[in-house]
C-alpha cells in the first residue's frame, strides 16, 4: 500500500526557477512566491510542500526579503490536498501514516516560523490543506470571487494539517461550524468570521496587495521580524513570560543601525532611511 503523501526527496537548488510547483520572483524588498499548478487548480501534493519548506528555508536566510506575497496562478488559490494522494490513506498501516503526517505540518511550520511577514493572495477556491497554508500567513487579503471549505469531515477524516492555526484566527465556536459542519462559505462570511484582514473587489486585489507589502518596504525589517517573534511566540506564554520575551528580544535591536537610525529620524524630524541592519 504506497504511503500517504510518501516522503520526497527534494533536493537544494541555487535557481529558485527550477521548482516544479512554484515561482519565486524577488523585487527587493518583496519576494512573490506563486503556486504555479493551475492544471490541477493548485492542488497540494507531498512534493509542494517539501518544495515550500525549502523555499522557506532560503527566503528565512535573505536579507534582501522584507515581506513576502504568497499567491497562486490560475483563478483559484487552491483546492487543497490533491485527491489522488488522499485516497492513499485507506489500508495504509499507522507507523507511516503518523511520520509522513509530521513530516507535512513540519513543512507548514517552518513555513509559518518565516521571520518576514507573509501576506496571502486569495482568490476563487481556498479550500482545505489551500485554508490552512493561508492562515500560517500573517496577513490574509482577499476578492468577493473567493469560496472557504474545510471537507474533510464529508470524507471520514478530520483536519490533519494545523486545524489549531484556524481556531486562533477565527475562535473555537466559529472554528467548530467550520470544521464539523465542512460546508463552504463564501468571502463575506470569511471576513465575518475573521479570517480575513482585507476583503475587496476582485479589481482591487492586486493593488491592495501591493499597497499592504510596500507599507513594509517603509519600515525596519530587523524590529517587524522582532515584532512578528514576540506576538506569534508569546501568545503561547504565560503574561510575565511574554513579557520577559520582548525584553529579551527587543535587547537585541538596541545596536542595530535600524533602531538608531529610527530614533534619529525622530528627533531630526525626518523620515528614516531603514536599511534592515
Amino acid at each position: 500500500m504506497p504511503e500517504l503523501f510518501s516522503a520526497v526527496s527534494v533536493p537544494v537548488r541555487h535557481n529558485m526557477s527550477d521548482y516544479n510547483n512554484w515561482l519565486l520572483e524577488i523585487d527587493k524588498p518583496i519576494a512573490t512566491l506563486t503556486l504555479n499548478r493551475p492544471e490541477k487548480m493548485n492542488a497540494l501534493t507531498a512534493e509542494t510542500l517539501h518544495e515550500l519548506r525549502e523555499i522557506a528555508h532560503y527566503l528565512r536566510d535573505n536579507r534582501d526579503v522584507w515581506v513576502i506575497i504568497l499567491q497562486s496562478t490560475g483563478d483559484h488559490f487552491s483546492v487543497g490536498v490533491d485527491v489522488n494522494q488522499i485516497r492513499q490513506i485507506v489500508g495504509q498501516d499507522e507507523t507511516p501514516y503518523r511520520e509522513n503526517l509530521r513530516d507535512l505540518q513540519d513543512c507548514l511550520d517552518t513555513f509559518e516560523a518565516l521571520p518576514q511577514p507573509v501576506i496571502a493572495r486569495i482568490r476563487g477556491y481556498c479550500i482545505g490543506g489551500g485554508l490552512l497554508l493561508v492562515c500560517a500567513c500573517d496577513f490574509r487579503v482577499a476578492d468577493r470571487t473567493a469560496v472557504f471549505q474545510l471537507p474533510e469531515v464529508q470524507l471520514g477524516i478530520a483536519v490533519i494539517m494545523g486545524t489549531q492555526r484556524l481556531t486562533r484566527i477565527a475562535g473555537i465556536a466559529n472554528t467548530k461550524e467550520m470544521v464539523m459542519l465542512a460546508e463552504g462559505f463564501n468571502a463575506d462570511k470569511a471576513h465575518a468570521y475573521g479570517l480575513l484582514h482585507r476583503l475587496v473587489e476582485a479589481t482591487d486585489l492586486d493593488s491592495t496587495v501591493g499597497d499592504l507589502a510596500h507599507r513594509f518596504s517603509k519600515l525596519p525589517p530587523l524590529t517587524v521580524s522582532i515584532a512578528k517573534q514576540i506576538i506569534d511566540q508569546g501568545a503561547n506564554l504565560s503574561l510575565r513570560a511574554s513579557q520577559d520575551l520582548e525584553i529579551d528580544l527587543q535587547a537585541g535591536l538596541l545596536q542595530s543601525a535600524d533602531f538608531k537610525e529610527g530614533v534619529s529620524a525622530f528627533f531630526e524630524k525626518r523620515l528614516p532611511q531603514f536599511k534592515g541592519e
